[in-house]
């Protein structure tokens, strides 16, 4: 804090009596992990860096397409195509050239999250799917990392602090102690499937990023085993005390060992690729006369495809009854490529290995990106 411009940066938060240089100081040694730079992500790291937190890291092996940018205003259209995390470091370190961004243009899995988060003092969780958020809250057990969770869906938010160890007389709250087991896969919808209201991850993360700094620096009453919850609708706000449960500990691995054999894909009811098909074979089959392509999307879903000649029947009314299908090969598809899998278990069910039956791999989400960058 000895540069006159360091102080000019962040003169604005140090003139608060309850801040000060002592907090600045704090923020400047501190290092805290952001888990995907998505809806979440974006504004949690563009207030972290501006805020000067020390140490920021970056996990996302994703890249970014035209369907992000109406809430990951972090980038711009020059972006599409480009790694997210690699894009979110240049843009923070021109933000502020004060902080040390590193990016992690990888996949979190069980091989690389205890050697990742143990770097950093703090896990900020931006994930958007079940598998990832059990696997973040069992490494940062493990780890005793504090977790600041943050989910969103359609026009409800959450926000909370878990994994706080030392508080007196109360024991962690985990997770777990929440959702002792994940729902199975597409029991709750992901933004990707739901929807959700551009503004309401940018007000989820910008809080998530709030909770950082409370916590970093002992200001106010940080949601430390609290969990806030926002209506972008109605603009109720409401937060609830959270405790530990009884035995959610033993769910968790006891050690690095266990952890790297779990499988939280499974865990979380996703089942194996065996049945999907990839954007260069769905690609060959578009032309096909003898393919059947069902759209398994509700009908009020967008957006509309007229790229191909497909059909549209809602996994709603497929599960009440599969329909007569003439063709020997049927690819179904949905937004991204969840729903699609449960049409295709339903077609296999009813017609077997009389018909090839595919699920269009991530859905036409990925179909479409794949159509931007070729």
């Amino acid at each position: 804090m000895e540069k006159q411009h360091s102080y000019k940066r962040y003169q604005r938060q140090m003139i608060l009596k309850e801040f000060g240089v002592r907090g600045q100081q704090k923020l400047q040694d501190a290092k805290v992990l952001v888990l995907g730079a998505g809806g979440l992500g974006c504004p949690a790291l563009q207030y972290l860096g501006g805020a000067g937190i020390g140490t920021i890291g970056i996990v996302d092996d994703d890249v970014v397409s035209l369907t992000n940018l109406h809430r990951q205003v972090l980038f711009s259209t020059t972006d599409i195509g480009h790694s997210k995390a690699l894009r979110a470091q240049h843009y923070l370190q021109s933000l502020n050239d004060e902080i040390i961004v590193e990016a992690f243009n990888e996949r979190l899995g069980v091989h690389n999250a205890l050697p990742i988060f143990s770097r950093y003092d703090i896990i900020l969780d931006g994930s958007d799917n079940f598998a990832t958020r059990y696997l973040v809250n069992d490494a940062c057990v493990l780890l005793d990392k504090p977790f600041v969770y943050g989910a969103v869906s359609q026009f409800e938010g959450q926000v909370g602090i878990l994994n706080v160890i030392n508080l007196v007389g109360q024991p962690a709250v985990n997770y777990r102690d929440l959702f002792p087991h994940p729902p199975q896969e597409s029991e709750v919808l992901n933004c990707a499937e739901g929807g959700v209201l551009g503004p309401l991850p940018g007000i989820i993360g910008t809080m998530q990023a709030n909770e950082v700094i409370k916590f970093i620096c002992g200001l106010g009453k940080p949601l430390v085993h609290s969990m806030l919850t926002f209506n972008a609708l109605t603009n109720q706000v409401y937060t609830i005390d959270l405790t530990a449960r009884e035995g959610s500990r033993s769910l968790i691995p006891a050690d690095k060992a266990a952890f790297e054999k779990m499988d939280y894909a499974w865990l979380c009811g996703i089942k194996s690729p065996q049945q999907e098909i990839h954007y260069d074979q769905f690609k060959s089959l578009i032309d096909n006369s003898k393919v059947t392509i069902i759209d398994v999307r509700e009908m009020e879903e967008v957006s509309l495809v007229d790229a191909f000649v497909h059909q549209k029947i809602p996994l709603s009314s497929m599960r009440k009854e599969v329909p007569a299908i003439a063709d020997d090969t049927i690819v179904v598809f949905c937004q991204t490529g969840k729903r699609s899998m449960q049409a295709a278990q339903l077609l296999f069910d009813t017609f077997g290995t009389s018909k090839k039956i595919y699920s269009l791999h991530g859905g036409i989400e990925n179909w479409a990106r794949h159509q931007e960058i070729t």
